[in-house]
């Protein structure tokens, strides 16, 4: 059996790999506008999803959106401006990326 057969039947015998290789999916950002503010009214869900603090999520993104931003009362982000969800979520998979995913790699490692 030559290379080009071994490397056929060990893609056949190979189950299909589905989603995008992220241990954990991220809920969609439910946001919504009070005037001139963008509230993220699942943010804490999001927190325990990443297993993430507020404070450290919080400023990645003022820092990404360029705007500042607190924590209400009832636990959701409330960002000065206006912004799209889909702006917010691509921010939050970066963020997931960049800081989660990485330090998981980190950790899995016994680092």
């Amino acid at each position: 059996m030559d290379y080009e057969d071994q490397l056929d039947r060990a893609l056949e015998e190979t189950p299909d790999i589905e989603g995008s290789g992220s241990r954990f999916s991220l809920p969609d950002p439910e946001v919504r506008q009070e005037g001139n503010v963008t509230v993220y009214e699942n943010f804490q869900l999001t927190l325990d999803t990443l297993d993430r603090e507020d404070t450290h999520l919080m400023k990645y993104l003022q820092n990404e959106m360029g705007t500042s931003a607190n924590i209400d009362e009832r636990g959701r982000l409330r960002l000065t401006g206006e912004f799209r969800p889909s702006r917010v979520r691509e921010a939050v998979e970066e963020y997931a990326e960049g800081y989660v995913e990485a330090c998981g790699a980190r950790s899995a490692a016994g680092t």
